[in-house]
This record gives C-alpha cells, structure tokens and sequence, in this order.
C-alpha cells in the first residue's frame, strides 16, 4: 500500500512520473534532507541494462555517495525518498518545478500544473523530449580497453554507477582539448600530465591523439606515489600505449627533455597547481589546461582591509580566495605571453572543483606590454597580501 506524506507531494511525485514517462525528465534535485548525516540527493533517468531506471545519487557529510536505482514499484520508491527533503526542484525540458516545506510544516509547490499541461498537450511529443534531452555524443564511450582496466567501465563496456561523474569529467576535459586542437601541432605531440595521480585523464588524453586523431604522441606522466606511478606504467604497457612514460618524482626538479605542446593538470593540489603552471610557462608549452584543486595559500595570507567586509566571514572568504587565486594565475600567465581563459570543466554538481584554467601561447608578444601586466600583477599581489 501506497503511503503519501502530503497531498502537494503526492503530486509533486505524479509529475516527477509523468516527465520520466514522457523523456522529458532531466533532473531532480533534493536539498535541505531530514537526515543530518546527509547533504542532498539528485535524481537522474538512466538507461541500465536496456531498462529505463531512476537513479538516486544521495551525498553524505563524510564525501561519501551512494547510487541506488528504482526499476519498478517507481511511486512508492520515489515518495519515501522525496518524504525526507523540505526543498525539491524538478528540471524538465519544457520547464521547471519547486517544492518547499518550511520549518512549520507548510508546504507549497511551484510550476507544476505548467509542466503537466504542456507534458499532456497534443503538441507535445516524446520525439521532441528525446532531442532536447539526449544522450551526451561523447568522445569516449565506455567500450576503451583504457576505461576497462581501470574500473571506470565494466567488461560490456557499460560505466559503473559510481564512475559516472568520473567519466563525464575526463569527457569533458577531452573536448576542451578538442577544442583547441588547432593550436597544437598536427602530425606529433609531445605531452606532460603533472601531478598525473591514477591517471585517469592521462590515458584518455594519450587514446585521444593516438586512436582518435591517429597523431604520433609522447606523453610523460609525473606523481609523486611510486604505487601509483608503478601500477600506471604497467598498464600502459600491457595495453599497447608504448609511448606514455610515467616517472616519480618531484614536478619541481622534473626536467622536461622535449618542449611541451600541451601540459595538463586535473586537480593538483593548493600550490601544486602553481608549480605545474610555473613549470609549463617556463618550458614554452604551446598549451596548458589545469584544473586547481583546493586554495589554502590565499586564504592564510590575505591581508587587505578594503575586503575586510567580505573576508571576515569564513564562508565567503574561502570563496573569494579560491576565485582571486585563479584570476592572480590567469594574470601572470597572460605577463608570460599567454592568451587566458577561465572556463567551466563540468557541472558543479558533478564537482565543486569544476574551474579550468586555459592559457595558449601567443605567436607574437609586445615585451612592453608584458612589462606593464607584471607590474599590475605584482601590485594586484601587493594590494592583497598588505605589502
């Protein structure tokens, strides 16, 4: 037997089934949870097995994330999990809807007769839904023998639940590249992954030039983790990437033997990012696309008392730090020559630690005009430190 908590979401439940129904469905979001061990929950159509199934993706406060899929029995599954949230948002691909409990218990819900009536007009055509929400045409599909060996999929190909995000991040950094593929050589490549870790992106990256743009690649991974650094190099070895190098060591004392086209960087931490930027700066690289992971630098040193009013709440301050860090990177970047742009890697909900920074080489460089962006970035750097 059925059990509602509330009459609205009841409803809220009906249009939640009906958009899955229809392939309309992008998206819900579930945030402000009853539990207190848990921080939100997201749930996404899937297709698992040729059967469509809704997957709940729930993130506790330990950064932990539990995947569950409802194949069947889909209102009753579905109402005990929206029971336990106060605020709900629905995102289809003819509109939005909002559900809101607040601390008293009163209930209200926005955008939803809209969603149905057009869900249920004769306009309205599941065709149509299909288009507006299809599947993502990714460069890498899940059937790589790289993503195979690594876990991100299983033996059918088919990426595991829990390597979901994982796969659309390195997707996403494939296409970054992709798109700037015009400014790297055409015929071979030389490429450096710094701070490579378990080197998911490593691979795609080297599978990418070498079976996707059938281009001649050398590519050199660098950690610190001699396990990791071991267990890579083996794998490149057993699955034919005969030209992918991985060295342990210190990216600091790390000496590039060929000029870099391309360095990369997926989440190197606080700054370790600044040492890769650095260190692909001074090696001339044509190319460099880093993702920074967390910013602490700042955050300890910052001393100017015209942000005081922002700086003083912890929250905000971090915010502000992690974004003045990056934009003080990009600015030293563009003194060395460097043509830069701050770009989104992925959904935030996939990852907080979604910030690309691009830098490409420009052909030609006034030298007083580098002169005059050092001296801004040096000031900039003065204005926040107090010096």
């Amino acid at each position: 037997m059925k059990t509602v908590k509330s009459e609205l979401q009841g409803e809220l439940c009906s249009l939640i089934l009906l958009a899955f129904s229809k392939k309309s469905l992008k998206k819900v979001v579930l945030s402000k949870p009853d539990a207190t061990d848990e921080i939100k929950s997201v749930i996404s159509p899937k297709e698992i097995s040729a059967n469509n199934v809704l997957q709940i993706e729930t993130f506790s406060k330990d950064n932990k994330a539990y995947h569950v899929n409802i194949r069947d029995n889909f209102e009753n599954e579905l109402l005990a999990v929206l029971s336990k949230y106060a605020q709900i948002n629905v995102v289809t691909t003819v509109g939005d809807a909002q559900f809101m409990r607040s601390r008293s218990g009163k209930e209200t819900l926005l955008g939803a007769q809209k969603i149905k009536n057009k869900l249920n007009s004769n306009e309205y055509s599941t065709t149509n839904a299909q288009a507006n929400n299809s599947k993502k045409n990714y460069i890498l599909t899940g059937e790589e023998d790289f993503l195979k060996k690594l876990g991100v999929s299983d033996a059918n190909g088919r990426v595991r639940d829990k390597m979901q995000s994982k796969f659309r991040q390195i997707n996403k950094f494939i296409e970054h590249i992709d798109a700037i593929k015009d400014k790297l050589p055409s015929d071979k490549i030389n490429v450096y992954d710094l701070c490579c870790g378990k080197s998911y992106l490593s691979f795609a990256v080297y599978h990418y030039f070498k079976n996707v743009l059938k281009m001649e690649i050398k590519m050199v991974c660098v950690d610190l983790k001699e396990d990791v650094i071991e267990y890579c190099s083996e794998l490149a070895s057993r699955i034919g990437f005969d030209k992918m190098e991985f060295v342990c060591g210190d990216i600091i004392k790390y000496d590039m033997k060929d000029k870099p086209n391309l360095v990369i960087s997926l989440h190197a931490c606080d700054v370790a990012t600044d040492i890769v930027l650095n260190k692909a700066s001074e090696n001339g690289a044509d190319v460099i696309l880093s993702t920074p992971c967390c910013h602490h630098e700042l955050n300890h040193t910052l001393n100017c008392e015209a942000l005081e009013f922002v700086a003083k709440h912890s929250m905000l301050r971090q915010k502000m730090c992690d974004a003045l860090t990056d934009a003080l990177r990009l600015m030293k970047l563009e003194s060395e020559g460097y043509s830069v742009s701050a770009l989104e890697l992925i959904d935030p909900e996939d990852t907080p630690k979604n910030i690309m920074l691009r830098a490409i080489k420009k052909s030609s460089f006034d030298q007083s005009k580098a002169q005059k962006l050092k001296l801004e970035y040096e000031k900039t750097k003065s204005f926040l430190l107090g010096k």
